[in-house]
């Protein structure tokens, strides 16, 4: 099925940065935040073990429990697992993800893409979360080192273990949809290609941002539209610097990123708009993507988000953005 029926608006929640994701977030600024979102009317909201080892999940689960389940859409990940040994917490194998969450629980992490794992993963979720069920599950960073040596028997094990797993709750109901959650395209071509199982959807993260889409277009997107595999467009500030800070792809920007930032900026201003509004609605014109989960750690953040999603952008803006080549000429643009 398609998950566009299942939101009820194409913008989300995402909560990456409520795992202490760059730094150290109270306890009651993060739960201002979800409540914030709650009350202007969010109602999508996605998480993962991941963040912070459990802790954005924890954090969400407290706010979330004071509403009706049936009232909101909720999704999680599998596939990076979270560990109850506290000795060296963030090791190598995560990549370049190592050390976003060094604020968060000190909990090992590591990747286990098996059909054990998947179940023991959606359990432990459902308790921090402290739900009954999910909606949607994401298979959370496979093939991550994409050129690597072991992307392939990683991507192996996820395919005759999450899959099977996450395709056997979506017929007995148990869950809604499940797709891959990542932040490249390649394993998402590749699954596109699989007979079965078939995913509902897709979570791409920090591919398709006004910074970063020309791959996401040459083949994912329209194939993903043409077979009815949602999008949903995580990350859409590539990182933060699309929303006023300095980090790209998880670390600080270079200097040809930021100066591309200050162009775009620079353009927005001269047309009275924001950045942020250019970043989800250019997310947005996609017809393959069904939301976007834009993360916040401050209430105003909410807002802003909010504001941005509605705000009236002009046609020569788009058209100005694909004239100084700022985005692919073939990118849809806003209507």
């Amino acid at each position: 099925m398609s998950i566009s029926p299942l939101l009820s608006s194409p913008l989300g929640f995402g909560t990456a940065p409520l795992g202490n994701m760059f730094r150290d977030i109270p306890d009651a600024e993060a739960s201002a935040t979800v409540r914030a979102a709650w009350d202007q009317g969010i109602r999508y909201f996605d998480s993962a073990p991941f963040y912070g080892a459990g802790l954005a999940e924890i954090r969400l689960g407290e706010v979330l429990a004071d509403h009706p389940r049936e009232d909101f859409v909720l999704s999680t990940k599998v596939g990076r697992v979270i560990c109850d040994e506290i000795e060296d917490p963030y090791d190598r194998q995560l990549g370049e993800k190592g050390g976003l969450f060094q604020h968060g629980r000190p909990n090992r992490m590591v990747n286990d893409y098996t059909a054990d794992a998947t179940m023991r993963s959606i359990e432990d979720s459902l308790e921090r979360l402290k739900t009954d069920r999910l909606d949607i599950v994401w298979v959370h960073d496979i093939a991550q080192d994409f050129y690597g040596d072991e992307w392939l028997q990683q991507y192996e094990s996820a395919r005759t273990g999450a899959f099977r797993v996450l395709t056997r709750l979506r017929e007995e109901g148990v869950i809604k949809a499940w797709g891959l959650g990542v932040n490249r395209v390649e394993p998402l071509e590749i699954t596109l290609d699989l007979d079965e199982p078939q995913p509902d959807a897709f979570l791409l993260a920090g591919r398709y941002t006004l910074l970063d889409h020309e791959r996401a277009l040459q083949r994912l997107m329209p194939t993903a539209q043409k077979r009815g595999v949602d999008i949903v467009i995580g990350g859409p500030y590539s990182s933060g610097i699309l929303a006023g800070g300095s980090h790209f792809e998880y670390q600080q920007a270079p200097t040809a990123i930021v100066e591309k930032v200050r162009r775009m900026t620079t353009l927005a201003e001269q047309y009275g708009i924001s950045i942020k509004a250019a970043a989800l609605q250019f997310a947005l014109a996609h017809p393959a993507t069904a939301a976007v989960i834009p993360g916040a750690t401050r209430p105003s953040r909410i807002t802003e988000d909010i504001a941005a999603v509605s705000e009236t952008v002009p046609q020569r803006f788009w058209e100005d953005l694909r004239e100084q080549e700022l985005i692919a000429p073939n990118a849809p643009l806003p209507r």
